[in-house]
């Protein structure tokens, strides 16, 4: 387990480039934690550090945006906020992104547990008592 805490959001370009070493080979990210974590900012960073430039929004309503990344290829970012279940994933073509061979950042992974690869890399974004946030690998 590895632990990556952000003090500010000063600090979130450091805590991204961080990430982005432990990153590995892994393609698949899952992000877990409450509403208002901060789970879309860190993702927005990390994009941000890998080269993307064009406007990195929250895919809330799309349920997933595709970013272009000088470094990585194409990055494909999910919130799954609105799905009520694997199979509405599964019709949008989760899974075809997923085997893609390209990252995939994805909130609120718990909604399609059962469709996310075997390797896919858990990540645990938590607002610690001094407001600062924990980012657990």
């Amino acid at each position: 387990m590895e632990l990556i805490r952000i003090e500010n959001i000063d600090k979130i370009d450091v805590a991204a480039r961080s990430f982005i070493e432990k990153m590995g080979q892994h393609k698949i990210f899952a992000f877990y934690g409450q509403m208002g974590a901060g789970k879309t900012t860190f993702i927005k960073a990390v994009c941000k550090e890998l080269g993307v430039e064009e406007n990195i929004t929250s895919p809330s309503f799309a349920l997933i945006n595709e970013y272009s990344s000088t470094k990585s290829g194409s990055i494909y970012h999910f919130d799954c906020y609105r799905l009520k279940d694997s199979e509405e994933a599964f019709d949008i073509g989760a899974e075809e992104y997923f085997y893609s061979g390209n990252l995939c950042f994805i909130e609120w992974p718990e909604r399609i547990e059962d469709l996310l690869p075997e390797n896919t890399v858990e990540v645990q974004v938590t607002v610690a008592d001094d407001q600062s946030r924990v980012i657990e690998i």
